[in-house]
């Protein structure tokens, strides 16, 4: 069953258009991958689709409902956004950050209750967050700032969550651990994951399906081995490479070709 329409899409900021005639759907408890060089529109999308933008023209259809007819709050309680930076100016403490994700099922000066306080703790346990709980955000490490603010996510109860490059600014190990808890939850809690990844190889790895963008449009879309062809990446990312397959997972692995030789 789709989950999400994305039909005749066009957007950008101002009078500006990035994003144009995007459409796709996405299953129920799908994975989806969105990569493409710098400038092809990909934040662009998933800003879109999380209403930090109002489309200029197409719609984006949740569960039947158009999300611009929808109101926030209902919007909130079923969509998450992640985005890139995730950096906090408030010297919050990670269990206060992760019951942020509570607002939008609170009514206004409502406290939190005993289930509000459930949540949040099994959704810190689910990112493995939860022995940080009295930590202030400033003074964990970076992988584990995107796991709590993960885990922050996970409390608004999503059905669907969008992340903008989760793993950008972490090391290969903290990419593998961030990757791994939403492949998890992807499966164990059939949670629909829509991710914007720069790493080709990870979208490989980890994506059930991938759309590459360019110049603002889909390029292609399909499975990995349908989407990270050499011929489709050279086109896009105007640089030469191989496409072998991953010895473990048989998945494509690209291999980028120095100029110099």
């Amino acid at each position: 069953m789709d989950l999400l329409k994305v039909d005749n899409l066009c957007g950008g900021y101002g009078k500006e258009t990035v994003i144009r005639d995007v459409s796709f759907k996405i299953e129920e408890g799908g994975f989806l991958g969105i990569i493409g060089p710098n400038g092809s529109g990909k934040s662009t999308l998933l800003r879109l689709m999380s209403r930090v933008l109002i489309p200029q023209t197409g719609k984006i259809i949740l569960e039947d409902t158009d999300i611009a007819r929808m109101h926030l709050k209902d919007f909130c309680k079923k969509v998450a956004f992640v985005p890139q930076d995730t950096m906090i100016n408030f010297s919050f403490n990670v269990w206060e950050i992760a019951l942020l994700g509570r607002i939008p099922h609170l009514r206004r000066m409502q406290w939190e209750g005993r289930r509000d306080f459930s949540i949040a703790q099994n959704s810190l346990s689910l990112t493995d967050t939860l022995h940080l709980k009295d930590k202030p955000i400033d003074e964990v490490s970076a992988g584990e700032r995107q796991r709590v603010i993960i885990a922050k996510a996970l409390t608004q109860e999503p059905i669907l969550m969008l992340l903008d490059e989760p793993t950008s600014h972490l090391d290969i190990g903290h990419q593998i651990q961030v990757l791994n808890l939403l492949k998890r939850l992807n499966r164990q809690n059939n949670l629909t994951i829509v991710v914007v990844l720069h790493d080709l190889n990870l979208a490989s790895e980890y994506c059930q399906r991938i759309i590459l963008l360019n110049a603002g449009k889909i390029f292609k879309e399909g499975e990995p081995q349908e989407v990270l062809t050499y011929q489709n990446i050279e086109t896009v990312y105007k640089t030469v490479v191989v496409v072998n397959k991953n010895p473990i997972s048989f998945k494509p692995y690209v291999v980028l070709v120095s100029g110099e030789r």
